[in-house]
């Protein structure tokens, strides 16, 4: 049987065994709805209360100011539409970037053919947001400004406290979608001066399926769903107790795992093993994101004059799980919007693969990475018009 590798972290993380005990009794004995008045429901809703003061300690926040959701897709569609509906009247103009997740592009989107305009940032090479740029995109009818903590393919880390406080001098809301960065990096919602945070529980160990999105006391904003008056009367719908659960205990266990730096130093050292490995064994590759300002479990790179497709169904074979880039857009025959943002070319942009790892990565995965890849590359380069160009340029020349 093949070893399965898992080195694709940044789409989803396995489910930690302490989180799935204590999710377990919320689907056997305490599966009562928490909205009902008898003891047995008001005992499950004070669980969801302390999970909501778990969740406000993992962001330095009050209670309050948690709203559990379903997703981050969810999180970062209640914080844009939410925002946008809500402050029309004082303006209808929103700030992005080019590389965010499509839960933030495609939101903004559909908010243009409701009648908003929304400037679309540029990034530098390392995929970064100048501050200069956003504040000359600051206009007077602008409402909202969504960057991303960390980008999901690249893992380049924005400087999201310099663009909060821009953002905040010209009295504007800020959001940040922390769905890659939550559970790697310490958030402290203070700290970063943002007014709307958003996170998912499968990024960190918890269970897909549930999120929150933190909403600074005070702000201004329309709910996405609406039905019963759960979660103060800002988000609808029966709570997903046990996915709750679930995601106050895996912010538990990342806190505790992320107070060691030699837990943090794993990681990194896993990912710079690769990278260094790839970069000595394969000619012709591109590493993406910035040399430091980086998340330590993303390793991003173009392997020239193939596609990445090609690679990482080869890399199946082999039993190693990685990715092209963001799980979202998976089948999709485009190069990465992110890549393309950075300057890449379309044909090197497609041969993007992404590493991603996590808590449970050995060097052994590292190692077997670094035995199969260069063949597969060989083998793949062997077949491509555009490498046997190249090489034949290279003997002419």
């Amino acid at each position: 049987m093949v070893k399965n590798i898992y080195l694709d972290n940044a789409a989803t993380t396995p489910v930690d065994p302490e989180v799935l005990k204590a999710m377990e009794p919320y689907y056997k004995e305490k599966f009562a709805n928490p909205s009902g008045i008898y003891s047995f429901a008001q005992e499950i809703k004070r669980d969801i209360e302390n999970a909501r003061e778990k969740m406000a300690k993992f962001l330095n926040a009050e209670p309050s100011e948690i709203v559990f959701t379903s997703s981050g897709t969810e999180s970062d569609n209640t914080a844009i539409k939410g925002i946008a509906f809500a402050n029309q009247d004082k303006g209808k103009h929103i700030i992005t970037s080019k590389i965010e997740h499509h839960a933030v592009l495609n939101t903004c989107k559909y908010l243009e053919q409701m009648g908003f305009s929304v400037t679309y940032l540029s990034v530098d090479r390392y995929g970064l947001v100048d501050p200069t740029d956003f504040k000359k995109a600051i206009r007077k009818d602008t409402v909202l400004a969504s960057i991303m903590y960390a980008n999901n393919e690249i893992g380049t880390i924005e400087p999201i406290k310099e663009l909060a406080k821009i953002a905040k001098e010209h009295n504007i809301y800020f959001h940040t979608d922390a769905v890659q960065a939550a559970g790697k990096i310490a958030l402290n919602v203070k700290e970063l001066g943002v007014d709307l945070l958003s996170i998912s529980a499968h990024k960190f160990y918890g269970p897909k399926g549930v999120g929150l999105l933190y909403i600074k006391k005070g702000t201004k904003i329309h709910s996405l769903l609406h039905g019963g008056h759960h979660e103060k009367n800002r988000r609808a719908g029966t709570e997903n107790v046990a996915g709750i659960i679930g995601m106050a205990k895996a912010a538990e266990i990342s806190m505790e795992f992320y107070k060691n730096p030699e837990n943090i130093l794993k990681i990194k050292k896993l990912r710079d093993m690769l990278e260094r490995g790839i970069l000595e064994k394969i000619p012709e590759v591109v590493v993406n994101g910035h040399p430091e300002k980086r998340m330590e479990n993303i390793l991003n790179i173009c392997i020239k004059y193939i596609e990445g497709e090609s690679i990482l169904i080869h890399l199946d074979f082999e039993g190693i799980c990685a990715s092209s880039g963001s799980a979202c857009t998976s089948g999709s025959l485009e190069p990465s919007h992110v890549l393309l943002a950075l300057g890449l070319p379309h044909e090197i942009a497609h041969g993007s693969i992404r590493f991603s790892f996590g808590k449970f990565n050995t060097e052994d995965d590292v190692k077997e990475v670094l035995d199969v890849l260069p063949g597969i590359v060989e083998k793949l380069r062997n077949m491509s018009p555009f490498w046997k160009e190249k090489v034949k340029g290279v003997k002419n020349g």
